[in-house]
């Protein structure tokens, strides 16, 4: 079985020859290899690049330690790239080139605030390439810390970012075919991370995905950020991983893990730990919006995981809520789609026996697009008239214009009602795109 990813191929294709390093990005597993070094090397090859001007390294690769040294590195590439015509340049996992000296250079012999710019980096081998006019250049990376907040400045402005999320639904309907309910119902409990989605058999899929944890994600937090103990990263990550849809704070999370485990992590330690998390991409932070009042708070804010099958192997597979998992892959689409996406707030007025009384409603998703906003709820089921005005309250005291939209379970068509508000099944809303428009 064959996976397309049409709409990251298409995105590279877009961005050939623009002059900026490509830097795709993603959480480790779920299929920039596979994007760079099979889709679009095929792409590549089909539209006339000879072989020989294709250079592809996979830095995590058996026997491929010595290009971690960027002096290496670039010394191996420039020997392959001279010849005519256009070369394409594609290193996987390029955080994991590390800075180094070069020879000669006595650190003793410079002053403290400038030595740090005496080591060679892997920017520099990229931007080195990318200042040939016939190199054009692809990163992957897992790493957002060290690439998609310093890409900017550090390539001096000219990368372009691509963030590849795991699988979509459509693209594992797509793959697999048969009916969207039974895919569906699939899809919330694993996933889209390609191994998981690849693998017929249920009992190794489930192993995959908690592996990946285990053997992958943990050893690589713990290795980058020099953990001495993993054990605070992993009940941290327990409880993001039950609190998805749920607004959690650093405080909140360091309570459950005292009241739950019986000791103590700071409420700082939780904060840089939830940061690591992010870093990974293994988890998003939502920030709350005041929708009236047109601010954000800093705390508290919801994480979602990056894959619902990740968050549930995590648990042992033991809290499927099926609201708080609807809701996480909303929100994974609409960030796949290209979305900032925000948690709004609507403060409601009222009075109650002769006095002014503030209830604080939640908007799922404010959805900031290129010209204004639009609200989407999350909801499980509205069929009984109470929850419907309970899902509808935030939304009519928005104060403003902007679509409304109510995502259900199911596969309900577009209908709009009589104030404006629109509804779609979920199964609509995750296979076209064009609801949004």
């Amino acid at each position: 079985m064959e996976i397309n990813r049409d709409s990251y191929l298409e995105r590279l294709v877009h961005f050939m020859h623009n002059g900026t390093v490509k830097v795709v990005t993603g959480v480790r597993r779920c299929g920039k290899s596979y994007l760079l070094r099979t889709l679009f090397h095929r792409y590549l090859i089909n539209n006339g690049v000879p072989e020989d001007h294709i250079v592809e390294i996979d830095l995590e690769a058996e026997g491929n330690e010595r290009f971690w040294d960027p002096l290496v590195l670039g010394e191996y590439i420039r020997s392959r790239i001279n010849g005519n015509g256009r070369y394409y340049v594609i290193l996987d996992e390029i955080q994991r080139v590390r800075k180094t000296l070069p020879p000669g250079v006595d650190l003793s012999r410079i002053a403290p605030e400038e030595q740090e710019s005496a080591f060679v980096t892997f920017y520099d081998v990229l931007n080195g390439l990318n200042n040939r006019k016939n190199v054009d250049v692809y990163v992957t990376g897992s790493n957002s810390k060290m690439l998609s907040k310093d890409v900017m400045t550090v390539f001096r402005g000219r990368s372009t970012e691509i963030r590849v999320f795991p699988l979509s639904f459509s693209e594992v309907l797509s793959a697999k075919g048969g009916d969207k309910s039974d895919v569906w119902e699939e899809y919330l409990m694993f996933g889209g991370m390609p191994q998981a989605v690849l693998e017929p058999d249920e009992k190794e899929r489930a192993n995959i995905l908690k592996s990946l944890f285990e053997y992958v994600y943990f050893r690589d937090l713990v290795e980058r950020h020099s953990l001495k103990n993993d054990m605070v990263l992993r009940e941290i990550t327990d409880v993001a991983c039950s609190s998805v849809g749920s607004l959690v704070s650093p405080q909140k999370i360091e309570a459950t893990i005292r009241s739950v485990q019986g000791h103590s992590a700071s409420a700082p330690t939780v904060k840089k730990y939830l940061g690591y998390l992010e870093d990974a991409f293994l988890f998003e932070k939502a920030s709350r919006y005041d929708v009236r009042g047109r601010k954000y708070f800093d705390t508290p804010a919801k994480y979602f995981a990056v894959d619902a099958g990740l968050r549930n192997a995590r648990l042992n597979f033991r809290e499927p809520e099926r609201t708080h998992l609807m809701e996480n892959v909303i929100y994974n689409e609409l960030r796949r789609r290209g979305y900032s996406v925000d948690v709004g707030v609507v403060d409601i007025q009222s009075t109650v026996d002769g006095k002014r009384v503030f209830k604080r409603h939640e908007i799922d998703f404010v959805v900031n697009l290129p010209i204004g906003k639009m609200y989407i709820q999350s909801a499980f089921n509205i069929d009984d008239p109470v929850r419907k005005a309970a899902e509808t309250a935030s939304l009519h005291k928005t104060g403003d214009f902007f679509r409304k939209l109510i995502v259900t379970d199911g596969n309900r068509k577009l209908v709009t009602d009589e104030d404006g508000i629109s509804y779609v099944g979920v199964l609509q809303f995750l296979t076209n795109s064009d609801i949004m428009n």
